[in-house]
């Protein structure tokens, strides 16, 4: 199990950073979450990571963000060095063709449409929490 590695929350709507933390909580999902509430904030965790604070398990990215949009922070990680090879997870309500597409050519490791329901929200915080920290292997 990967528990010690932080979860980045990349996500403006306060009322989706409460879904996702309850619904990591009902899991008892134990790994830190952080939350960066625009992509200003997800691009300044760059220079922390270089000075030597833990890399993300996983990256959960909204698209649709303030400041600096969502497919602009896909992009500064996925070209970066050392944090291309840190797993991202878009969950967006956008479900958009171009925006998929977008998402996947600047390297995105999956793409999902977030549920509007509370339950299926939960069910696919479940599966993303299952797959990322207990299933897929990270690199170290």
């Amino acid at each position: 199990m990967n528990t010690d590695k932080p979860i980045l929350l990349v996500e403006d709507n306060p009322m989706d950073v409460d879904l996702t933390l309850r619904a990591f909580k009902r899991r008892k999902v134990t790994n830190p979450v952080l939350v960066a509430r625009d992509g200003e904030e997800a691009l300044a965790w760059i220079p922390r990571w270089e000075a030597g604070e833990p890399r993300p398990l996983v990256v959960l990215l909204d698209l649709k963000l303030p400041r600096v949009d969502g497919l602009e922070v896909l992009q500064a990680y996925k070209s970066h060095p050392t944090l291309r090879a840190v797993p991202v997870v878009v969950l967006t309500t956008s479900a958009e063709h171009g925006d998929v597409q977008a998402a996947y050519q600047l390297g995105a490791n999956s793409y999902i449409v977030k549920p509007v329901e509370f339950e299926k929200f939960m069910d696919v915080t479940e599966q993303l929490d299952v797959y990322w920290t207990l299933v897929n292997q990270p690199p170290v």
